[in-house]
């Protein structure tokens, strides 16, 4: 049948492209294999050239691919099925290229993109290298290729294609409008009832999406590099990879770090978190690998000064990898779907990605054990004093919270393997923290330390001469802030509150220690100081981390017992945390909220992005500041009712208030002149035009209203507090009264609030759902809840990670300079 008005011709150019990446990879793969097996000859000059050709086209095809997927999004094209579920017609161009990562497939594609960026710098930069190392990218392409291809072997289906019709997936089946009565199938003009796609996922809606993925992927893509070199050194048993590789590892550290923090920051703005860190399993998946990747590059650095580490440099990069390509398979495989808030579904590919982890890791691992003893290693015991004793040891340090991290993040695994049930603990982020501040207590003290001391030895005279200095006023700041800062996590206990004052001053010594080592050290040499500068960004984030986390203070306590927020049954927590965390504002009506009165000014509905902005405007009691914050609403498009917020911040120097909404009701200008019949039971909630109203309990024949019933009579009377706008508290009682078969309504009044309620009728015993009658006259208000936090020295963290970037910069560029010199040897 010919469907009116499909565009096919995108899909096949895509499906096309799709094949010719498969097959142009696995060409790329063999002639790199050949040429690899070969010494310097013409023959191998001819496979090289062949592999780059292949590679070439490959490059093409991956272009191709994101240049015919950016047409069907672009051009609303919802007879495919990538661009129903991720796009829609409202969508500004920047969420029209976000909309590429919201799906598994794009998002296999972005990486596929950057693999053959880098793969062209390393066609040209790697020299006799090239070989080994693309044979590793371009077979790495093969796998990626077999994500996208979606073709059917033997009843199986390889990959998923994002080229695949809409009409072919069932997605129009269950739909009758789409149906044509004749046939019973799909109705020809089927495209002229589609309006409009499913759209971007809300929480995605956001600058972050357009800029947090292409970087991270680059991160993960770029871990490549240093792996391919290690496994390209062990087929040639040549460990002179340890040069070019080593400013690759700093660009992939630099890289991958930079998209971890992009993606705390991200929850910090947009995801509601309460915070920038919430130990999620995806945020834990994409951190490992990178932890286990500066561990890799400071033994690359030992081995490089010092001859020590090669073993461990080889292993480091090995399991950096492949932690990227496992944490792949955690979020692709929907494995994380009950525990994680970002994770990807299901698409049916578990084998598939499975086997992406095994065929690199199985391969590598055996080489390594093969190879491990013709490794050349020193076999004189390190010295204590040396540098790189304490590098190393940081190193293991780093491997193994890494490894805590993963292990607790794979429960879902483990429990899906051996049938277990092994729950998450109650407090997730105390279960972690507990472990991982012992790890930034030694990290940050080795960082502070090891570079005060030489490779090989160091005279105890000449490290204790240089050290005492910053460590005196790294004790008298640390002392400062633990005495003065109001450090509150004495709820987790003494033992926990001594291990964060002995963090913030190993944090603390890192910054001065590093900062001093720059004149101290290297006299100045601001060129040659890009470790210092890494490690003095790392100390700040660590300050910023344990500080901001220490004193994140709740401003929004609700003080006035209005709430639209349900608790869950038998405790105070919510949704939205604990319900008394979160204030209620009317419009127009100004709250106190602690040091400030907050009102809710005005709202406005941006057609633009589809957001609803609120006006909050801030007024200190004292006079001394007022300022206005515009957090905002996007209604769910998926997964049915609801509502995604994103939160706004005041920004200072030594802090942030951060603001967001966790209810609204907008006004729909509802007169009730008549009853209008409500469901409730004992502490529900309900809203009248001017406040809420609260039913506390039912009595059977109160003692207090004996008047307004009998003796004869069985009377049942609801105990309801009503709550103005105002803060102003008024009791209610209507009732109902029972004689024989007789029912008598006795309703009450609130005059002062045009209130009349009425007891209508007991719906159901046993769930104690009762039916109210509420006549008033005005309409509904407008009123929205708000959580706000006050983030003491959250800008250090981010400056740190600035910091920290750069440092990571200087050392590449500095690193380079020195590979072209030919120097193996940096100070």
């Amino acid at each position: 049948m010919n469907y009116i008005g499909e565009h096919l011709l995108p899909g096949q150019i895509g499906h096309f492209f799709a094949v010719l990446s498969l097959i142009a990879s696995l060409v790329a793969t063999v002639a790199y294999v050949k040429a690899s097996r070969l010494q310097v000859s013409p023959d191998k000059s001819s496979w090289i050239r062949l592999a780059r050709a292949a590679f070439l086209v490959e490059s093409i095809s991956v272009l191709a691919l994101f240049i015919s997927l950016y047409f069907i999004i672009s051009q609303h094209l919802f007879e495919y099925k990538y661009a129903y579920i991720h796009s829609d017609k409202s969508l500004q161009i920047e969420y029209l290229f976000a909309c590429f990562w919201e799906g598994q497939e794009g998002s296999f594609m972005l990486w596929s993109f950057w693999h053959c960026v880098l793969g062209w710098i390393l066609i040209w930069k790697s020299k006799d290298w090239e070989a080994g190392v693309m044979m590793v990218i371009s077979f790495a392409q093969f796998c990626l290729a077999t994500m996208l291809v979606g073709l059917y072997f033997f009843g199986n289906r390889v990959g998923s294609s994002p080229y695949v019709l809409s009409r072919n997936e069932g997605f129009f089946d269950m739909a009758p409008i789409f149906k044509d009565l004749t046939t019973g199938g799909l109705r020809p003009d089927y495209l002229s009832l589609l309006k409009d796609g499913s759209g971007l996922n809300t929480l995605l809606q956001n600058y972050w999406m357009v800029i947090h993925p292409p970087i991270l992927f680059l991160g993960f893509a770029s871990t490549i590099v240093p792996f391919a070199y290690a496994f390209a050194g062990l087929i040639r048993k040549d460990h002179t990879w340890i040069k070019p590789s080593l400013p690759w590892a700093s660009f992939s550290a630099a890289v991958l770090g930079l998209g971890v923090m992009m993606g705390a920051a991200w929850a910090y703005e947009s995801l509601s978190f309460g915070g920038y860190w919430a130990w999620d399993p995806v945020e834990n998946a994409s951190l490992v690998p990178w932890l286990t990747l500066v561990a890799g590059l400071h033994t690359n650095l030992i081995y490089k000064n010092s001859g020590y580490s090669l073993r461990p440099t080889y292993f480091f990069y090995i399991i950096s990898f492949i932690l990227v390509l496992y944490s792949t398979f955690l979020t692709r495989s929907g494995i994380l779907g009950d525990t994680s808030v970002h994770a990807f579904t299901d698409l049916g590919m578990n084998v598939q990605l499975i086997l992406f982890v095994l065929v690199f890791f199985v391969p590598a691992i055996i080489l390594y054990i093969w190879r491990y003893k013709s490794i050349p290693g020193v076999q004189k015991e390190e010295n204590t004093y040396s540098r790189e004793f304490w590098m190393f040891i940081g190193a293991l340090v780093l491997f193994l919270a890494g490894i805590v991290i993963i292990a607790k993040t794979s429960t879902p695994v483990f429990n899906k393997l051996f049938g277990t049930n092994i729950a998450p603990p109650e407090d997730a982020e105390f279960s972690y923290n507990q472990i991982q501040i012992f790890v930034a207590f030694i990290i940050g003290l080795l960082t502070a330390v090891a570079q005060y001391l030489k490779y090989k030895d160091t005279p105890k005279e000449f490290f204790g001469k240089k050290i005492w200095l910053p460590t005196l006023i790294s004790v008298v700041i640390s002392l400062a802030i633990s005495f003065f800062g109001h450090i509150n996590y004495d709820k987790k206990g003494p033992g926990f509150l001594f291990a964060i004052h002995m963090a913030i001053f190993a944090a603390v010594y890192a910054v001065v220690a590093n900062s001093a080592y720059i004149w101290l050290g290297l006299k100045g040499k601001i060129k040659a100081a890009g470790a210092s500068v890494a490690h003095v960004g790392f100390g700040l984030v660590l300050v910023g981390i344990l500080i901001s986390s220490s004193k994140k203070t709740v401003l929004s306590w609700n003080t006035t017992g209005i709430t639209p927020l349900q608790a869950d049954q038998g405790g105070k927590k919510g949704p939205t945390g604990n319900v008394a965390e979160n204030i209620t504002l009317f419009k127009e009506v100004p709250t106190d909220m602690g040091k400030f009165m907050v009102t809710y000014a005005k709202d406005t509905l941006n057609p633009k992005d589809r957001k609803r902005y609120f006006e909050i405007d801030f007024k200190a009691k004292d006079g001394s500041e007022g300022f206005k914050l515009y957090p905002d609403v996007i209604k769910q498009n998926k997964g049915g009712e609801g509502f995604s917020a994103n939160p706004a911040a005041k920004h200072y120097w030594y802090k942030d208030i951060f603001v967001y909404i966790t209810s609204f009701q907008e006004n729909n200008h509802e007169d009730t002149t008549s009853f209008h019949n409500r469901e409730v039971k004992a502490g529900d909630t309900l809203f009248y035009g001017n406040g809420l109203m609260i039913l506390n309990k039912v009595s059977v024949n109160p003692a207090e209203l004996k008047n307004k019933y009998s003796n004869d009579e069985t009377a049942l009377f609801l105990d309801i507090t009503v709550i103005s706008k105002d803060g102003r508290r008024y009791p209610a009682n209507p009732g109902i009264a029972l004689k024989g078969m007789e029912l008598r309504h006795i309703t009450d009044t609130v005059r002062s609030q045009s209130l009349v309620l009425s007891f209508n009728k007991v719906i159901d015993q046993k769930t104690g759902k009762l039916e109210l009658g509420v006549k008033e006259s005005g309409s509904i208000t407008d009123l929205i809840t708000l959580k706000v936090y006050e983030f003491p020295m959250i800008n250090v963290l981010w400056i740190g990670v600035i910091v920290m970037v750069v440092g990571f910069v200087m050392s590449i560029i500095q690193r380079i300079k020195t590979s072209n010199r030919g120097d193996l040897r940096v100070s």
